[in-house]
């Protein structure tokens, strides 16, 4: 019993493997390839694709941009919820279903009616659709911000720890900052990356209300599908390689964390 487990175990992770990693590798032997029509495999292998792609300023200045928004929404939210998320689950543990009801709501409008909604609001305002982007962003990451923070206060006992830390004469800033925030880095760091590959991706917001303007990469990418697959296969990559590099970062920084501590 126990080797055919074991099998079927294996046999359902290889399975799931293979049916990530396909596309993938599909993608990425496409976007070296010089023509992939005729054949099982590719006719030919070049790097001329790349190169178009790096020599293309705005492919740069949309890579730039996404970054700006993704980033600047990730921090604004580290900066603003993860204090409000230990408030609440330290202080005031009965607003947590009303919390939590509120957040679970930004599942429930679709992002072109979320767009819409923002153009007619703030189209007349005078202020800046990319700031209101990058407010439709926190937004958008809160459920993500929010559970992983609450679950990682929860698995530290946060409660305890802040009494702990009031009984030896520590303020509650100084507890939050020095024990509390050590303590729940390693999720937040989750949370984030979580949070940044979600907003890096964003198309349909960003299109509608900025694509013209202050085009990402994802609205340049969309461009490129009619122009050359090859150059669209490139950009893929090209994302996914900074998604591995962001989330190997994101590991090192946990595991070393976990170890000093």
């Amino acid at each position: 019993m126990n080797k055919n487990h074991s099998f079927f175990h294996y046999l359902t992770i290889g399975a799931v493997l293979l049916y990530l990693l396909v596309p993938l590798l599909g993608t990425l032997i496409y976007s070296f390839s010089t023509q992939w029509h005729k054949t099982i495999l590719p006719e030919g292998l070049t790097f001329r694709w790349y190169g178009e792609l790096f020599s293309d300023s705005l492919f740069l200045k949309a890579m730039g941009r996404s970054l700006i928004l993704s980033v600047g929404a990730t921090i604004l939210s580290l900066l603003i919820m993860v204090p409000a998320i230990f408030s609440i689950v330290v202080y005031a543990p009965r607003l947590e279903k009303f919390i939590q009801a509120l957040i679970v709501l930004t599942y429930a409008m679709p992002g072109v009616i979320i767009a819409v909604g923002l153009i007619r609001a703030y189209s007349n305002s005078g202020l800046s659709m990319v700031v209101v982007t990058v407010g439709a962003y926190f937004v958008g990451i809160l459920p993500y911000m929010y559970q992983g923070t609450r679950n990682s206060l929860r698995n530290i006992q946060a409660v305890s720890l802040m009494e702990a830390a009031e009984i030896l004469g520590a303020s509650q800033f100084t507890a939050f900052l020095k024990v509390i925030l050590p303590n729940i880095m390693p999720g937040v760091l989750v949370s984030s990356l979580l949070s940044f590959s979600i907003l890096f991706g964003e198309f349909v917001l960003v299109n509608l209300l900025i694509g013209g303007s202050f085009e990402t990469v994802q609205v340049y990418l969309y461009k490129k599908l009619n122009v050359s697959g090859h150059i669209a296969s490139a950009i893929v990559i090209c994302y996914f390689i900074l998604i591995s590099i962001l989330s190997s970062i994101i590991v090192k920084v946990t595991r070393s964390r976990k170890e000093t501590f």
